[in-house]
């Protein structure tokens, strides 16, 4: 902490020669006692801050105080000086160098005060909430002090806000112990509201997967990013649609689901009804993600069958089974017809024979 000399005041107060110490006859007189370190709650330090057993010279003032929330040191001969011009004498001084003396202060941190701006302007002009506002002052924001004695809280008196240029005048007022005019602190500036957004580390081609470590997150202006904007959480394990730069805050129109297929890639077809597991070797014709249609060569039946894509390198067959249908038909035929209707699954696309080798 910052140590300054106090100055004396010699032109404070003037007391007569006798108020000191005066007692009757009959009194015991107690000595009077230098203190090592003294704490003032205001701005003058007096006798009976400094000493103890003052008697009636206590509330004279001798010295003014440091500044709020500082500390300064006297040394004890001036200290004893000061006291003897008022008739204050035989103090034991108990082989002191100095008097330390310290001015008590009520301190507003220039993050709560910044809090207490951003909550003032919440939803303003537009503006959200508190927590998302990022403020930047005229002048640099420091810690105020004030007197012990302004115990109230930081009201807003008068709040201003520009949407246009993104001005804000903010003014609060701090109510005293004491009666008499409140304490005024008054703050400029310009307010924008910020979200969090997904940005990338480095640059990402197209079709490129993108990993956690190469997505951070950073606050940018609301304004700036529009609704399209992408979380962390939603951008990793996703494809760039496009190539993609360092720096550049991620877009959802940026990002697609990965491609499980490829195009001319070697995938499982799988068939899957009750009782039935069918699994077969194919190349894609097209490229999909999970949940996307395409198509796929059998390679044992050379068929070409279309299905669904489930996972990396899978994709999920449908099968039409025509047998009830080719059953009901061969029912509705007169009798003497029925014993030359087909019976037998025919080889469609999707059927159960275009799975099976020929």
């Amino acid at each position: 902490m910052h140590m300054r000399s106090l100055i004396l005041a010699t032109t404070l107060l003037a007391v007569q020669a006798t108020s000191g110490f005066a007692q009757s006859s009959g009194d015991t007189i107690a000595r009077p006692v230098l203190r090592a370190n003294v704490t003032v709650s205001g701005e003058l330090v007096r006798i009976g801050d400094l000493i103890e057993n003052a008697g009636t010279a206590g509330q004279i003032a001798i010295y003014r105080a440091p500044d709020l929330g500082t500390t300064g040191n006297l040394p004890t001969e001036q200290v004893l000086s000061a006291l003897r011009a008022h008739q204050v004498i035989g103090v034991d001084a108990r082989d002191l160098r100095e008097i330390s003396v310290t001015r008590l202060a009520r301190t507003l941190e220039a993050n709560d005060i910044e809090m207490q701006i951003a909550h003032a302007l919440e939803h303003r002009g537009g503006l959200g909430d508190a927590a998302n506002l990022s403020l930047t002052f005229d002048r640099d924001l420091q810690d105020v002090r004030l007197e012990v004695s302004n115990t109230g809280a930081m009201e807003p008196t008068s709040v201003r806000y520009d949407p246009r240029h993104g001005r804000f005048d903010v003014t609060f007022e701090i109510a005293g112990e004491r009666v008499g005019t409140p304490m005024r602190l008054r703050y400029t500036g310009t307010a924008i509201e910020t979200v969090e957004a997904a940005i990338l580390a480095r640059n990402i081609e197209r079709t490129e997967l993108i990993k956690s470590s190469d997505v951070v997150v950073e606050r940018r202006p609301k304004a700036e990013l529009g609704g399209d904007t992408a979380t962390r959480d939603r951008a990793i394990g996703m494809q760039a649609r496009r190539q993609l730069r360092a720096g550049q805050p991620l877009k959802l129109a940026d990002l697609v689901k990965p491609d499980l297929v490829q195009r001319d890639q070697t995938v499982t077809l799988i068939y899957e009804a009750t009782g039935l597991y069918l699994t077969i070797r194919g190349k894609a014709l097209d490229g999909g993600t999970e949940g996307d249609v395409v198509s796929v060569l059998n390679l044992q039946s050379k068929r070409t069958v279309t299905g669904t894509v489930i996972g990396r390198g899978q994709v999920a067959i449908s099968v039409a089974t025509p047998r009830p249908a080719a059953m009901a038909e061969a029912t509705s035929l007169p009798e003497r017809d029925q014993a030359a209707a087909p019976v037998a699954l025919a080889a469609t696309n999707n059927s159960p024979a275009a799975l099976k080798t020929e």
